[in-house]
């Protein structure tokens, strides 16, 4: 009986370490496929990196302002009588753009009028009887004074009818009125916005150690989101004489003629002033660019070797200095040299090494001075 036992376990001990031998053979098998494995390549674009010249520039962000924008008020209070204004349109200076209800003003004219030209007759009387003697100059210095009340009155209530005709102070375009016809409106009360876009100002900020760099009369170009080509050209017109001690800025001020109306108060905008010579510098598309907190870097298409030694066509990733950008294309000053290939799309999918198969059928944006495209 014991011997049985010690040969059925001898038996199991031995199958046992068969399947184990089999199963570590087949796992040696698999890992050894597994690391000779050659991921397919992945299809990019590339482009050969060139060196072009580019202007040495100094960018900032803007905010326009209207060089005369105000929110037009009422001066006196009064019920809205007539609206002669459509929103967003132009208007010229001294244009009417409300008028308040004046016929108690009027009312009020026609008396102080009449008194006028009661105390008219009664002066010239008073000047006739004078010259013959028969009144005293203390009575007609009486008259001519009360001539003169009646004058003030009248050119009292003649302002005030002036006052409730609300006119346009300079031309301008108009916003969207805020008044409605047989509205009461309290002396102060907004009744529609202007603004004079002819010309506009653009007020932005440069670092201190850049003010040298401004200076009056100065040209610069100024750029708007989506905007096509090089800009709207304005000039430097005012440098702040102080620094922003809490950010070591200096405000300056630049007019642009905006012609079209294309730059509107309150817009965000970039500022390009140029600042020196040009420089020279390695331009690629910038969906070329990897931007990551650590550095930013592109892949470069060289011939690699693999484990084996076997040759293939792979990407090496390589870490850049951007020195700026203008339109589609970024301006690199370190990192990639003229004629180096590099990939322009598909990089998000890229590792250090891996195989890539170059298919530029279709390329990525990169003109210096895109249009705008209506899709």
């Amino acid at each position: 009986m014991t011997k049985r036992m010690i040969l059925m376990l001898v038996g199991m001990a031995v199958f046992i370490g068969a399947v184990g031998s089999l199963k570590l053979r087949q796992i040696q098998l698999g890992a050894a496929q597994a690391a000779s494995f050659q991921p397919p390549p992945e299809a990019v674009t590339t482009v050969v990196a060139q060196r072009e010249s580019w202007p040495e520039t100094l960018s900032a962000i803007g905010t326009a302002t209207a060089v005369q924008g105000v929110t037009v008020s009422a001066d006196l209070p009064g019920i809205v009588a007539r609206i002669a204004i459509e929103s967003g349109r132009a208007v010229e200076k001294g244009s009417v753009l409300v008028q308040l209800d004046t016929r108690q003003e009027q009312a009020q004219l026609n008396a102080a009028q009449a008194q006028l030209e009661l105390a008219r007759l009664n002066l010239e009387r008073a000047q006739g009887l004078r010259d013959q003697g028969i009144i005293a100059q203390a009575d007609h210095d009486r008259i001519i004074a009360e001539h003169k009340q009646a004058e003030a009155r009248a050119g009292e209530i003649r302002a005030t009818i002036d006052r409730k005709t609300i006119r346009a102070p300079f031309s301008g375009i108009l916003g969207i009125r805020q008044v409605n016809l047989g509205q009461y409106l309290q002396a102060g009360e907004a009744v529609v916005p202007l603004q004079s876009l002819h010309p506009i100002y653009v007020n932005f900020a440069v670092p201190q150690q850049e003010v040298e760099h401004l200076r009056v009369g100065g040209e610069l170009r100024v750029t708007l989101e989506g905007m096509a080509g090089n800009g709207l050209p304005a000039r430097v017109t005012a440098v702040d004489s102080v620094v922003d001690p809490a950010t070591r800025n200096v405000q300056a001020q630049a007019t642009l003629a905006n012609s079209e109306a294309r730059v509107r108060p309150g817009m965000f905008v970039r500022v390009h002033l140029d600042v020196g010579t040009s420089q020279p510098v390695v331009t690629l598309p910038a969906s070329a660019i990897s931007y990551a907190p650590f550095g930013d870097s592109v892949f470069v298409v060289d011939d690699l070797k693999g484990p084996k030694g076997a040759g293939y066509r792979g990407v090496r990733q390589q870490f850049v200095k951007v020195a700026g950008t203008r339109g589609d294309q970024v301006a690199v000053a370190s990192g990639v040299e003229p004629g180096q290939i590099v990939v322009t799309s598909g990089a998000f999918k890229l590792r250090n090494g891996a195989a890539v198969r170059i298919n530029n059928d279709v390329q990525p944006a990169n003109n210096p001075a895109p249009a705008t495209e209506d899709n």
